[in-house]
Formats: structure tokens, C-alpha cells, sequence
């Protein structure tokens, strides 16, 4: 049996995002080759619930950081495959009986530096060049375009492999759960649902505008509701309700419920939530800068930048058929995307 270490620090920060949903994905995937392989998580302990606990768990995550710069720090010594989920690493020397691996979801620190701190930025530029410059480790990418851009960047196409992201097809919709959050909202009838972290890049500012504008002009899509953890940086969202971070049965319910889905960020890696909400049988808008949905024909597309765009796309949204057909044609049209299909793609650039 081969033995993997996966990186799960991304798992035990405050906001994992996106790249937490692939983490444990990904586990979750090879568990289905548990007779091939053995997988160990690596990174620092979940933080335990009280201050000081969370408070030493930031410091541990900036220890492991750290150390992933230049060093295997916490890896088992027998195993196979080192695979880095993030650039956070580890990355430690170069050796001979050793696979090395990293996903690359994008290069946002470069699209949009005003997306996170100075520090982040120069974070990533670093361990972004220590992997161009180390032929050793291979490179996963979501996307054909960053693919060739990774290529641009001076890392040869022989080190890069694409690999697709999946869903949670296993997870059932919590109807009474989801009942009580939008009764503590006051939600009775239709809303419209955008997940995501609440962040600039997300481009809520002109969805809420947007979102109010189609209201006003008698679309009925009811109030807008943001789902997600806070991330870095100052955005304003209206009149939107903020519901935080919720349990991935309970968004399950509000995909299913809701009247339409709205993702329409300046930029993205891939783009996971209107792929969820599709799943959930949603009516769909989405922004042009998203590769997930860039050539699907049951998503209305939008330009981010645009309001105008915006409020079209979300009346254009509400016109489409919702009765059981068009949901199951939804639902249908995203079944293959499952964690165990991106697993053993992991799996093979591992051989």
C-alpha cells in the first residue's frame, strides 16, 4: 500500500473557503482508494473552543508555514507522496524516493492585489517561485487557462496536470434546519442566495445594487441573502442579510429553496458554489470571470463589472423554467463532478 501525506492546515484556519471544501474533498475521495492508499493528514491540531486555544492555533499555523518553506515539518518519514494543498506547503528538499505535489487554484495575489494584505502577497510571490523553480514537485491546476499561464510563469508543461473539482453528492438537504435559519431571518416567501466569503473580490457591492434594482424594477426574487464567513478587507452589502457561515446540510436546504443563485465575482480560480447550486436543481447567474461556468448553457452569464448586466441576468435567471424537469436537467448536468473522479486524478499524477 502507498502511503500519501496531505497538507489540512487550510483546515484549521478561521475561514477555510474554498480550498478547505477541496481539502476535504479530497479526502473524503480517497477514501474510496483506502485499499491503495494510506493517507496522513498533516498541519497543525484544530483549534480547541477556548480563547487561548484558538489564540495558540493561529501560532502553530504560522510555525508550520514557516517551517513548509524548506522543511517536511510533521510529514511521516515512510511515505510516498507528499502533496501540498496550498502553497503554504511543505516543501521540503528535494529527494529521490519522494513524490512531490501542490494544487494551484489561482494566481489572485497577482489579479487582485487588493484582495489581501501586503504580507499575503508577498507570501504567495515567494512560494510561488520556490515552486517554478523546483522541478521535483508536480503542479495540479483547475483550469486550462491557468494551466498555460503556469507555463508563463516558467513552469514546463510536462510538470503541470488539470484536475477537476467535485461536489458533495452525499450530502442531504437538513429541511427542519433549514426552515429555523430562514425563520430567524424572517424569510417567508422567494430569496435570492449568493455563497461565498464576504470579501471585495466577490463583488458584492454591485450584486446588492443589482439585486435591489431588479426588486425594484417588480422582479420577484425576495431579499438576498449572503452565506459565508467573513474574509479580509471592507465590503459593503446593502440592504443583503448576512447569514455567516452555515452547516453544509443547511446550505443544502437553501440551495434547493432558493429562488435564484447569484455568483458574480471580479475574478476566480474555479468557482464552486454555482456548480453546488446547479446540483441543487438552482437557477443560476454567474459571472464571466468564472471558469466552472464559463461555457454552460443552464447558466445566465453576466458581466461582473456591469450592473446593468447584472440586473438583466438575474430577471433573465427568474424567467427560466423551474418546475421538476429543468431542475433534474440541472441536477443532471453536474453528476459526474464527485470527489472520487478528482481523487484518482490526484492518484494518477502520483503514480
Amino acid at each position: 500500500m502507498k502511503q500519501v501525506a496531505v497538507s489540512v492546515d487550510q483546515l484549521r484556519r478561521p475561514q477555510p473557503g474554498g480550498i478547505g471544501t477541496y481539502v476535504r474533498g479530497l479526502l473524503r475521495g480517497l477514501d474510496e482508494f483506502s485499499s491503495e492508499w494510506a493517507v496522513h493528514q498533516v498541519g497543525p491540531p484544530p483549534a480547541s473552543a477556548s480563547a487561548w486555544g484558538e489564540f495558540s492555533s493561529r501560532l502553530r499555523l504560522r510555525y508550520y508555514t514557516d517551517k513548509w518553506a524548506s522543511s517536511d515539518y510533521g510529514v511521516p518519514a515512510h511515505v510516498d507522496v507528499i502533496h501540498a494543498s496550498t502553497l503554504a506547503g511543505p516543501f521540503g528538499p528535494p529527494t529521490g524516493s519522494k513524490i512531490r505535489s501542490v494544487t494551484m487554484q489561482d494566481l489572485t495575489w497577482r489579479d487582485e492585489p487588493e484582495s489581501t494584505t501586503e504580507r499575503g502577497r508577498a507570501f504567495h510571490e515567494a512560494r510561488f517561485q520556490l515552486v517554478v523553480g523546483r522541478r521535483d514537485i508536480r503542479v495540479l491546476a483547475t483550469t486550462d487557462e491557468l494551466s498555460l499561464r503556469l507555463q508563463e510563469a516558467g513552469i514546463t508543461a510536462d510538470r503541470i496536470h488539470r484536475i477537476t473539482l467535485g461536489l458533495d453528492h452525499e450530502v442531504a438537504a437538513d429541511e427542519a434546519g433549514t426552515s429555523a435559519l430562514l425563520g430567524e431571518l424572517g424569510i417567508e416567501g422567494p430569496f435570492t442566495l449568493c455563497v461565498g466569503t464576504l470579501e471585495p473580490r466577490k463583488n458584492l457591492e454591485r450584486l446588492s445594487r443589482a439585486h435591489a434594482a431588479a426588486v425594484a424594477q417588480g422582479h420577484e426574487l425576495g431579499p438576498l441573502v449572503l452565506v459565508g464567513p467573513r474574509g479580509w478587507g471592507l465590503t459593503e452589502t446593502g440592504t443583503a442579510i448576512t447569514a455567516g457561515l452555515v452547516p453544509r446540510p443547511i446550505l443544502a436546504g437553501l440551495y434547493a429553496r432558493c429562488t435564484v443563485s447569484a455568483y458574480v465575482p471580479l475574478r476566480e480560480g474555479w468557482g464552486l458554489p454555482p456548480l453546488e447550486a446547479l446540483h441543487w436543481g438552482s437557477r443560476v447567474v454567474s459571472s464571466t470571470s468564472v471558469p466552472s461556468t464559463r461555457d454552460r448553457s443552464d447558466v445566465v452569464h453576466v458581466d461582473p463589472l456591469d450592473e446593468a448586466s447584472i440586473v438583466d441576468g438575474l430577471a433573465r435567471a427568474l424567467a427560466l423554467s423551474n418546475d421538476e424537469p429543468a431542475r433534474q436537467a440541472r441536477r443532471a448536468s453536474v453528476a459526474s463532478l464527485t470527489w472520487t473522479t478528482m481523487a484518482e486524478q490526484h492518484t494518477r499524477v502520483w503514480q
